[in-house]
């Protein structure tokens, strides 16, 4: 195995053991990098010279055994350029911030030093994080969408050039490149994760992602990003992380359900079909649950949100550089405006009840199980295709994990989406470590020929 080919948990274990350095784990991404990005463009920005600083900084603290607090010295992440960084640009995926360079960390780039983490460079959003898609193509398929807006990071995880990235979610950002390119995509609960210098789209909805190859790669970094640090002032006061208990195993199978969801028929028949053949598998003890009718009406309340909220932060944009902005978010953010605040406040209440009837919902269960995408990657680069099943869990904020457990019709990465109840991240996180112990253990056995 190739050093870019590690898991972010197995990088540490070598680096702690000795058996590799920093330097050699940043040198073999680097290298990587060099090999793919030519094809793929996952990156707005990456700079050899200042990982490689970094990677020995990391080395020179392990030598001196100054790891305390350190939990990631020397793992490469990926940051989406919206992500304010001191010392690269941020640019936002627009022509309208080209050379942009903010004076300060955005928190989460804050923590990642902490961690001892090396920040590799920007990976590509799409404009403004929105739908217009930016230069990065799906690793599995030149041709094909790796999805968005966080599709530099889906795709740099999925290509080997980094082991972890850090996104956003405003709808299906995280969640729906994840299963397009056939990585693990974790969405914690809304407000766990602070937001302080992001760019701000739609603040009742954005939320910080994840993207990894492992769900406890996933855990590891969710677990420095979680910071109830009052100083951030959006984040809420939610349990962390506790990683010990994600891997925990469960004595008995947990309790899982089986949501279609009202938007079922957007999903290809391909994609209904493995889903309900994958959740076959549990057996009948699986519960097939309906959701409350007030949950039909998420994607419209939701785009009401998003749209008016979007519209206010990015109207100075749109007074000043309109001409610069790509006719879909034109569009948008016209709409949007003309949202009256009376639809907005009624918007809002009505997302306060449909999240009360999804907590209901979801109360019973360690994790209810549903699409994360409608069909594998559609073919082209002009959309980054529909974030629809991720719509109503990115307005509820509740956390969400994409699986890379299934595959459409052509071969390409199809994503499994499990739920949870708000705050509940670690209980989820140990479903979906034992979902994915039990995929590559069947799979063994398959390659092996045991039945």
């Amino acid at each position: 195995m190739k050093l870019f080919e590690l898991t972010a948990s197995e990088a540490i274990e070598k680096m702690v053991d000795e058996e590799i350095s920093s330097e050699e784990l940043i040198a073999s991404c680097l290298g990587q990098i060099e090999t793919k990005e030519g094809d793929i463009g996952a990156w707005s920005f990456w700079d050899k010279t200042k990982a490689l600083e970094q990677a020995q900084l990391a080395d020179t603290r392990r030598n001196i055994k100054k790891l305390s607090g350190l939990p990631l010295n020397g793992v490469a992440v990926g940051i989406k350029d919206i992500f304010d960084t001191k010392d690269m640009p941020t640019e936002n995926g627009t022509i309208i911030h080209q050379g942009r360079q903010p004076d300060h960390d955005a928190a989460v780039v804050r923590l990642l030093r902490e961690a001892g983490a090396v920040i590799l460079g920007k990976t590509v959003t799409a404009e403004l994080a929105v739908y217009t898609p930016g230069k990065t193509k799906n690793p599995h398929d030149l041709t094909r969408t790796p999805g968005g807006s966080s599709s530099g990071s889906a795709a740099a995880v999925a290509a080997g050039m980094i082991p972890l990235a850090v996104g956003t979610q405003t709808n299906g950002s995280v969640i729906r490149p994840a299963s397009y390119c056939g990585v693990v995509g974790f969405k914690p609960s809304f407000g766990t994760i602070p937001r302080a210098n992001i760019l701000r789209q739609a603040p009742s909805l954005d939320q910080v992602g994840i993207f990894s190859r492992s769900v406890m790669d996933s855990a590891l970094l969710a677990s420095v990003l979680m910071c109830p640090d009052e100083q951030y002032g959006d984040t809420l006061p939610m349990p962390q992380i506790d990683i010990s208990q994600a891997e925990q195993p469960f004595s008995k199978e947990p309790k899982l359900g089986f949501i279609k969801t009202p938007v079922w028929s957007e999903a290809s028949i391909s994609t209904q079909d493995r889903c309900l053949a994958y959740v076959s598998e549990f057996g009948p003890d699986i519960a097939h649950i309906d959701l409350p009718l007030v949950c039909e009406q998420a994607v419209s309340c939701h785009r009401t949100i998003m749209l008016c909220e979007m519209a206010h932060n990015y109207n100075n944009l749109y007074t000043e550089s309109r001409d610069k902005i790509s006719p879909m978010l034109l569009g948008m953010i016209e709409e949007g405006k003309q949202i009256s605040i009376s639809d907005y406040l009624d918007a809002k209440n009505l997302l306060t009840e449909i999240t009360g009837e999804i907590d209901d919902t979801l109360k019973d269960f360690d994790a209810v199980i549903t699409p994360a995408a409608t069909a594998e990657a559609p073919a082209g680069l002009s959309s980054t295709g529909s974030p629809i099943f991720c719509t109503a869990w990115s307005l509820c904020g509740v956390p969400a994990i994409s699986l890379p457990l299934l595959s459409g019709d052509l071969g390409m990465p199809l994503g499994l989406q499990f739920v949870s109840g708000r705050g509940t991240d670690t209980r989820l996180l140990r479903v979906a470590h034992w979902v994915e112990r039990q995929h590559f253990s069947d799979m063994n056995k398959k390659n092996k020929g045991v039945v």
